[in-house]
C-alpha cells in the first residue's frame, strides 16, 4: 500500500512539473505599436561595445501543456552605443532565425517551417532600443523599450533588464516573456491550443569594447 501511495505521489509531482508554465513567474513584456521615436544615442555615438555569439547568449523556453523545451539562437550580431549613461544609450542587434536550435532535433526542424518562424521567408529578427529608463521590475536596474521585428511583424516591447557598463565591458541581463501571437506565430489547427502563448526570453549580453 505504501509503495502504491508513493508511486501516486511521484506521478503527481512529475505531472505538475511537466505542466508548469515557465513564464508564470517571469516579467511579461508590454507590447504595443512600434515607436517612431529615435533612441537618445544615434548609432556610433559614444563608446561602442560589440555583441557576438562568442560573448553573449540569446535563449528561450517554449512550453505546451505537457512540458517545455529550451532553445537558443547561435548566429546574431549587434552593438551597444554608450555615451556615458545607460539612459542615453542604444542597443541594437540582428538574429539569423535559421540559427535556431532546441533540445529536440525534430522540434528544431519544425520551428523553422511556416508553422512557426518560417525562416525562409523571414531570415532575420531584430531589435533596436528606443528608450532606457532607470529602475525595473523584479529588481532590474533598468527598463528597456524598443522595436522588435519577428516573423515579419514589428512591435514595441518594454521589459526589465539589469545593465552594467565598465570601460571594457557592457553587460545586459534580461529574463522576460513575450506573447508569440503578438508576432503572428500561430500553429494552425487544434494543436495550437496546447501550446502556451507566452515564450520566455533570456538575454545574457557581455559586449566587448571595440
Amino acid at each position: 500500500m505504501q509503495k502504491s501511495v508513493l508511486l501516486m505521489v511521484l506521478s503527481a509531482v512529475v505531472l505538475f512539473v511537466a505542466c508548469t508554465n515557465p513564464a508564470a513567474d517571469k516579467s511579461k513584456a508590454v507590447t504595443g505599436e512600434a515607436s517612431q521615436v529615435a533612441s537618445p544615442a544615434p548609432a556610433g555615438q559614444g563608446q561602442k561595445y560589440t555583441i557576438t555569439p562568442q560573448n553573449s547568449k540569446v535563449e528561450f523556453i517554449g512550453a505546451k501543456v505537457t512540458g517545455q523545451h529550451h532553445g537558443s539562437f547561435g548566429d546574431f550580431s549587434g552593438q551597444i552605443d554608450y555615451p556615458g549613461a545607460p539612459e542615453n544609450g542604444r542597443v541594437s542587434f540582428t538574429i539569423k532565425t535559421d540559427s535556431i536550435t532546441t533540445d529536440t532535433p525534430d522540434l528544431t526542424k519544425h520551428l523553422k517551417t511556416p508553422d512557426f518562424f518560417d525562416v525562409a521567408k523571414y531570415p532575420e529578427a531584430s531589435f533596436v532600443s528606443t528608450g532606457i529608463k532607470a529602475g525595473g521590475d523584479k529588481g532590474a536596474s533598468h527598463t528597456v523599450t524598443g522595436n522588435l521585428t519577428l516573423h515579419g511583424v514589428t512591435k514595441a516591447i518594454t521589459f526589465p533588464a539589469t545593465i552594467n557598463v565598465t570601460p571594457d565591458l557592457a553587460s545586459v541581463d534580461a529574463n522576460f516573456s513575450i506573447n508569440r501571437k503578438d508576432f503572428g506565430i500561430n500553429y494552425t489547427g487544434m494543436a495550437n491550443n496546447l501550446i502556451r502563448d507566452d515564450v520566455v526570453l533570456t538575454l545574457q549580453i557581455r559586449a566587448a569594447k571595440g
